[in-house]
């Protein structure tokens, strides 16, 4: 079951998902999704990544459907949603390779590290808007070098999606976890 931090950082993922803005989640927000990823300049132009990011955003659907659509409807409500965080911890590996395709494709220049820049594109990507994530770079960059490698943004990417600890700083991986009011 999510704790309050968790919903309140599911609650923020699920809005950025939620293209059409109709309160639920279905295939056609993920295709949307993968759309705003192929956007992205490596993505573009490598139709090698381009397919690895739509098996990537059509295959956590299909799990989603799998997983948590409980009433078959084809739709995935907040509270359907939610119940994913359960199951998250048994998928490290499948959220792992998430992490290597997303690193890939969000990694510009290719030089194999996430600069700032390339931070807030994630972020803004994920969101389908810009997102203030001023502070948090420093936050995720732990060794303080500008940049973050390969393993660092791995190892951020599964504290995001299972991490209940808000101290931790994946939680910030794709901007920040919206206060409670």
């Amino acid at each position: 079951m999510a704790s309050e931090f968790q919903r309140d950082k599911l609650v923020n993922m699920f809005r950025a998902f939620d293209a059409d803005r109709n309160g639920h989640l279905d295939r056609t927000d993920f295709e949307a999704l993968a759309e705003r990823w192929r956007r992205l300049p490596r993505v573009r132009t490598g139709a090698g990544l381009a397919a690895r990011v739509d098996a990537v955003m059509l295959g956590w659907w299909d799990r989603l459907a799998a997983h948590v659509d409980t009433d078959g409807d084809g739709r995935i409500d907040l509270d359907e949603l939610l119940a994913m965080v359960d199951l998250l911890p048994t998928l490290r590996e499948e959220v792992a390779a998430t992490a290597e395709t997303v690193f890939d494709a969000v990694d510009e220049n290719g030089d194999g590290r996430i600069s700032p820049a390339e931070h807030q594109r994630l972020v803004d990507t994920w969101h389908g808007e810009s997102v203030d994530v001023t502070g948090v770079f420093g936050l995720l960059d732990q060794d303080g070098d500008g940049h973050l490698s390969r393993p660092e943004f791995t190892a951020l990417w599964i504290q995001f999606w299972t991490s209940d600890d808000p101290a931790e700083p994946g939680n910030q991986l794709c901007g920040p976890v919206p206060a409670r009011t």
